[in-house]
């Protein structure tokens, strides 16, 4: 059998629904709940991915803006257009950092993988 109320499927001779804990036989005492999850599931990001788009787009810190460093990649743009290209180095090595494992977390501390 199946609750009326949230459709979970409990033994035909329950009174109460497990799930929502309404009689599964009245659809009229619909209680809706919303839990929230206690986490949610995000991807880690890409060690790799990071790195290659901090080298290959250095001029606009791809890679930093990817990781989530808002302002470090700003700071390297504003570098790069300032020094009319050179300070393009900075991302440049910060990519080869970002791909042999000096930077281990995005900005929200969550490990990349």
């Amino acid at each position: 059998m199946y609750c009326k109320s949230c459709g979970a499927e409990i033994p035909d001779d329950s009174i109460r629904c497990s799930q929502c804990g309404n009689d599964p036989h009245d659809a009229s005492k619909q209680e809706v709940r919303h839990v929230k999850p206690e986490y949610e599931f995000v991807h880690a990001k890409s060690r790799l991915l990071a790195g290659l788009l901090q080298i290959f787009l250095c001029f606009l810190g791809a890679g930093r803006f990817y990781l989530g460093y808002v302002t470090t990649a700003v700071l390297q743009i504003f570098v790069t257009f300032i020094t009319g290209g050179f300070g393009a180095i900075w991302p440049i090595i910060d990519g080869v950092l970002i791909l042999t494992g000096s930077v281990q977390t995005d900005a929200s501390g969550r490990p990349l993988e």
